[in-house]
């Protein structure tokens, strides 16, 4: 069954997991511009993308609209619960779904994925027991490396390289 929505954790999968605070108590994150690239691409293929993270940052508010995510979730405690309500509202089967994720609150949702994910320096113990360990890490081409999978497994990647004149 084809991918339709793709879930994205943001420390150590959009971000390389390190926050960084500014003299004047800003939060500063570095995403990767080729994970980036990838997203968008997906949207514009006509997929479904959202963010769902424990934490609240005005730089997730400001990366997902650059990159057309119109579902975004912060601060969320259950994250399974709330993929589970997304689900629900998008009349989406959890069989078409792929979820990235790196850490121990992010079980619940690789869990119930069509498709799990992890990057390459994700917690051991979530490494283990997704259906697809990455090649490379949060915030150095990880997302990337997935939704290329993704396209390549549901026969897109020639479409995928047409948004660009290639191919």
């Amino acid at each position: 069954m084809a991918t339709r929505l793709i879930v994205l954790d943001v420390d150590g999968c959009l971000t390389d997991g390190r926050i960084v605070y500014g003299n004047a108590g800003e939060e500063l994150k570095a995403f990767d511009v080729k994970d980036g690239l990838a997203i968008a691409s997906w949207i514009r293929l006509g997929r479904e993308a959202t963010i769902i993270t424990g934490r609240r940052s005005e730089i997730v508010t400001r990366r997902a609209e650059e990159l057309g995510i119109v579902h975004l979730y912060q601060g969320v405690r259950n994250k399974r619960e709330r993929l589970e309500n997304l689900l629900e509202e998008l009349k989406i089967d959890a069989s078409e779904i792929a979820v990235i994720g790196d850490d121990l609150n992010d079980y619940g949702m690789l869990a119930m994925a069509g498709r799990s994910y992890a990057p390459a320096d994700a917690v051991a113990w979530i490494r283990q027991r997704v259906d697809h360990p990455l090649r490379h890490s949060g915030g150095r081409g990880a997302v990337r490396e997935m939704i290329e999978d993704l396209l390549d497994r549901d026969g897109l990647y020639e479409t995928f390289l047409s948004l660009w004149s290639i191919g």
